[in-house]
């Protein structure tokens, strides 16, 4: 299953060091099934996205995805890619960028060619072949068409949950100084951590899976606000997104939590729908 994290120090920019994979056996540690891209977003000081991605292919770019990496950002986005759609190449790989945006999703949406259609002009937007990249367009489509994120980003799912066969539609975005999550349906859990900023211990979590490891001693005195696919430490106070709830940190790292979209999809997708691929993309570890 992809791993998706997420993380807002706003307004406060923050050096956290990122592995990815998180020891040198990591890949070993995995099922049989390896992880196909790694990637990590961040933003530089004047506010431009910063993407760092790459597939992986039989261990020949382990050293990228288990190499520390520290980084300078009121925002983050790490990605683990277990491949459902879109070949082994860049630009499949999360997170993507559009409008000054970093996106990055996990879950299987089908009927393509509908979204596509859906998407008309935006659809220009898309360089690869994913489900993931196509819904990111189209929250973009809506996002400009009401001058508002969160607006967006309710519309676009309650039309992928009317109109498209969904497995899952778990998603982080983040701008240089806002974050959104998105778990849809219950297919798959999404947490949160709201961290206070007195702790006086710096933040280091990692996921039991092997994948993505974070530290920052720069969170010991200041507060953040974490999206993880599990829990990443024994911190009581992770709490699960509730299915269709849609949560946005605000450049004042305030909270606000709303379910957009109250009931399954209209066309649910189970594990037994999809290709061996897909199917093996979106379970166990």
């Amino acid at each position: 299953m992809c791993r998706l994290f997420g993380m807002s120090s706003a307004p406060a920019r923050v050096r956290a060091t990122f592995w990815l994979l998180d020891a040198s056996d990591s890949l070993a540690a995995q099922s049989r099934r390896e992880p196909d891209g790694t990637g990590l977003g961040t933003f530089t000081v004047d506010g431009d996205p910063r993407v760092e991605k790459q597939p992986l292919a039989a261990y020949a770019d382990a050293a990228f995805a288990t190499e520390a990496r520290e980084r300078h950002s009121a925002t983050f986005v790490a990605h683990i890619r277990y491949a459902s759609t879109g070949g082994l190449t860049d630009v499949n790989t999360h997170p993507f960028t559009q409008r000054g945006r970093i996106f990055a999703h996990n879950g299987v949406i089908q009927d393509l060619p509908k979204l596509d259609a859906e998407l008309g002009p935006y659809r220009s937007l898309v360089r690869g072949d994913t489900d993931s990249e196509r819904l990111f367009a189209l929250i973009t489509k809506h996002a400009d068409a009401c001058g508002d994120v969160t607006a967006g980003i309710a519309t676009a799912l309650r039309w992928v949950a009317a109109e498209l066969p969904v497995l899952a539609a778990n998603l982080v975005l983040t701008t240089a100084d806002e974050l959104w999550a998105v778990r849809y349906p219950d297919t798959h859990d999404l947490f949160v951590l709201q961290r206070a900023g007195d702790v006086g211990r710096h933040l280091e979590h990692a996921s039991a899976a092997g994948t993505v490891r974070v530290r920052s001693g720069d969170l010991s005195d200041a507060p953040a606000v974490v999206i993880a696919s599990e829990r990443m430490d024994e911190n009581p106070d992770w709490q699960p997104l509730a299915p269709g709830e849609l949560l946005h940190v605000a450049a004042d790292l305030t909270v606000t939590r709303e379910v957009v979209v109250d009931h399954p999809p209209a066309r649910p997708l189970t594990l037994a729908d999809l290709d061996a691929t897909a199917a093996a993309s979106q379970s166990g570890r």
